[in-house]
């Protein structure tokens, strides 16, 4: 089944199953996707599904209907076309590429780890070891262990001595670019992200949660944001529902 991406300004705002024969688009609340926006005629396009493939046609719109930033009247849509509609794009998306679109996102923005410097890898290394150390330390510190009554055994404890816990999935959400919608398991150690000579990072996978460090940037102290602050150069923690931005692309960290 065939969906479209709403973004604004690189932000997913909605995604929308294309199982019905025709879609409008526009402004007024009777269109089936409304995007009440000036630039948006009250009815704007519309999307005809014919078996497998769907077809797109401008309404006479007062600023027209764009796809892949070329005016058109009437377009037969293909997998990763982007519609532009007044200042919004929706993203057209084949399910049946989506492995297609996967492979192409990974080729993308998932590096492997051989191909990036020793030295630079080893700094990383180095930093998530430093925060997952201190993200161990800070429960003891705050609440101080009592001592097990006598005769009894301590339970197992991890490397860095916490109690051992099973560590949640987590996954990256693309919110922005050509790829918005798409996701990554972080089901590896080491994931290394980004596009190199502009901003590398990885997100490894501990006991302690999961950290993301910057690895290497085309230009000195260009780090990655999370919620808008660089990282620098020591590795972070992340949490459900951080917003990562690296290379130009916004991803969503979502653990469990």
């Amino acid at each position: 089944m065939a969906r479209l991406v709403l973004s604004l300004d690189g932000q997913v705002l909605a995604e929308y199953n294309m199982n019905k024969e025709r879609y409008t688009i526009g402004r007024l609340p009777d269109n089936d996707i409304r995007i009440d926006n000036p630039a948006v005629s009250g009815h704007h396009s519309l999307i005809i599904n014919i078996l497998n493939d769907s077809f797109l046609e401008d309404l006479n719109s007062t600023n027209g209907t764009y796809v892949n930033g070329k005016l058109i009247k009437k377009h037969a849509l293909q997998h990763g076309d982007v519609i532009t509609v007044g200042h919004h794009q929706l993203r057209f998306v084949d399910q049946n590429d989506g492995d297609a679109e996967q492979d192409e996102f990974e080729k993308t923005m998932v590096i492997t780890p051989g191909s990036q410097s020793p030295d630079k890898l080893r700094a990383a290394s180095q930093a998530v070891e430093q925060a997952a150390a201190k993200a161990a330390a800070a429960p003891a510190a705050a609440q101080p262990q009592s001592a097990p009554p006598a005769g009894t055994r301590p339970a197992p404890r991890g490397a860095s001595g916490e109690e051992p816990v099973a560590i949640a999935k987590a996954r990256l959400q693309v919110l922005s670019g050509a790829f918005a919608g798409r996701e990554l398991e972080l089901n590896k150690a080491l994931t290394t992200l980004g596009r190199p000579g502009i901003q590398v990072a990885a997100i490894t996978r501990r006991a302690e949660g999961y950290f993301i460090v910057h690895v290497d940037s085309g230009k000195e102290g260009d780090y990655p944001l999370v919620n808008g602050t660089a990282i620098g150069p020591q590795a972070r923690r992340l949490h459900d529902n951080d917003v990562i931005q690296l290379a130009g692309v916004k991803m969503g960290f979502f653990a469990g």
